[in-house]
This record gives C-alpha cells, structure tokens and sequence, in this order.
C-alpha cells in the first residue's frame, strides 16, 4: 500500500519543519517525505499501475498530493498529462504541492501553444491554487525567446484578495522585469498592479542579483505609500 510506503520513508525532523512553512495544510495530514524520496517513489510507481493512484481521490495525506504531483510530472503523453492533471488540480490546497508541478511534457516547444490555451482557462478560475499554477507557468516558461507583451496584461488583469496568488503575480513581475525590462517597466510606472503586488514586486526585485544597480535604484523610487 503506498500509504505504508510513504511512511517508512517518514523523517520526523523534516515533518516539522514543513508544518512550518506550509500553514494551510492540516499538520495532522504531514508524513514528512523527503522530495528525493518522492521523485523516486514516482518513478518507481511510473512503471507499474500508478493510474490506481491517481485516480483515488481525494488523497488523506499531503504527501500523498506531493507524490501525486511527481507521477503527473513524468506522464510522457501529452493529452493523458493534461488530462489527469485537470482532474487533480481542485484538489491541490497549498503551495508546496501547488509550485512543484512541473510536467515535462508541458515544457517541449511542440506543447507551447496547446499549454497557452490552458493557461489562459487556469488563470481565470475560481480557484487559488489554479490561478498560481498558471501564473507559475507563464513565469517559467513564457519570458524568455517565447515571450509576448500581451502575457503581461494577462496576469496585471487578476485580482484577488487571496495572498497565495497575489505573490505569485509579484513573483510574475519581478521576474519579468529581470528579463523583459522595457516592456514591464511601464506596468510599475503607471501603478497598473494593486498597490500590495506592486511593492512587493518592487521588492522582490531589489533583492533580486538578475535586475541591475541602476534599475534597483530606479524602482526603490517608484514604491507606493498606502
């Protein structure tokens, strides 16, 4: 039984520390599973009958969701991915489990387009750790060669109230403005982003060694009072 397998690989000491750092997460439903261990347990399971696992949801253990996540992650065919990773994002709950999905098959060049379109559903959900996913994967892969203005008014248009999406649209920003300074610059300057987001972009910049001394400087000046 996975569940079993999951506890023989239990560090106390790391359970602990990640009570800590995920506090939307019952800590009564924290096994304390070593990322390493998860990765190999996922691989391992991706060989057999991992579908049994996926499929029983929802799961009673966090790290249950964290080894879930990995076997999505190594799905190879596009169109199962995607399916079964719609099927368990109403159940992802924190951002652990949330910011570590990263499925491979997402990433190829061939997938850019399709994943775009989903994108564009995830961000506009009721959901908060939908949104963040898709606000995480705009980040990840679509700033760099692939990037287009009109991604930067995608994420300025979200507006929450919930702390979890508002940091990963700051995140967002910050790394947009490391890497695509000119055409991000302007939603700063013109107060486009809520005035929490546009701080603590401007925060996450400043302390970022991707974005220049002269930038830093520029951007220090541009912080809001409330």
């Amino acid at each position: 039984m996975i569940q079993d397998r999951l506890f023989e690989l239990q560090d106390k000491k790391y359970r602990d520390m990640q009570i800590k750092i995920i506090p939307t997460v019952n800590p009564d439903t924290i096994i304390g599973v070593r990322t390493p261990d998860l990765r190999r347990l996922a691989k391992e399971l991706l060989k057999g009958d991992y579908k049994s696992f996926i499929e029983d949801l929802p799961h009673k253990y966090f790290d249950e969701n964290q080894l879930h996540a990995f076997i999505i992650s190594g799905i190879k065919d596009y169109d199962e991915c995607l399916d079964c990773f719609n099927k368990f994002l109403p159940y992802i709950d924190n951002w652990a489990t949330c910011d570590q999905q990263s499925p491979k098959v997402f990433n190829k060049n061939v997938n850019k387009e399709k994943v775009l379109k989903e994108i564009k559903k995830w961000i506009k959900s009721k959901n908060t750790y939908t949104i963040r996913f898709g606000i995480g994967m705009l980040m990840r892969n679509y700033l760099d060669k692939d990037f287009k203005p009109e991604y930067l008014e995608l994420v300025s248009n979200i507006k929450s109230n919930e702390y979890y999406v508002n940091m990963m649209i700051a995140w967002f920003f910050a790394t947009a403005l490391a890497k695509q300074y000119e055409s991000t610059i302007p939603y700063i300057e013109n107060n486009k982003l809520d005035i929490w987001v546009h701080n603590k972009t401007i925060q996450k910049s400043v302390e970022s060694y991707r974005v220049t001394d002269e930038h830093k400087d520029y951007l220090r000046s541009l912080r809001r009072v409330k």
